[in-house]
């Protein structure tokens, strides 16, 4: 890409609502949502508390606003059953399966470069 390429990218994606490449990935790629999408990918379907007790650190506040958002996005579908206790299980979206092969390689990367990241961090 040359620099005037350059140029006119930077001003026409400045704005979040406009660049595709941070407003996608401003959604998923917060602490909380790979994970929760990597434990979606896991099984079909998922209970709340299965989720919660993959990712024990969560507070149950940040998983049902995660949730919402990554169902608001379309990469997660939410399935409530009529039933007493009511029942709510969680799956993958076609979208949100097709972003797991990409989370996997990120996933793979983060394994192989983290001791040497971690010992850059420690100079």
């Amino acid at each position: 890409m040359n620099g005037l390429q350059l140029q006119e990218n930077l001003k026409k994606y400045t704005r979040i609502e406009d660049c595709p490449i941070r407003n996608v990935l401003s959604r998923f790629s917060s602490k909380w949502a790979m994970l929760i999408l990597c434990v979606l990918s896991e099984n079909e379907a998922t209970r709340f508390n299965t989720i919660s007790k993959a990712i024990p650190d969560i507070s149950p506040k940040v998983l049902t606003e995660t949730l919402k958002a990554l169902e608001t996005d379309g990469l997660v579908k939410r399935r409530l059953y009529a039933e007493i206790p009511p029942r709510v299980e969680y799956s993958l979206t076609e979208v949100g399966q097709s972003l797991i092969p990409i989370l996997n390689s990120l996933i793979t990367w983060a394994l192989d470069n983290s001791a040497y990241i971690s010992k850059r961090r420690k100079k």
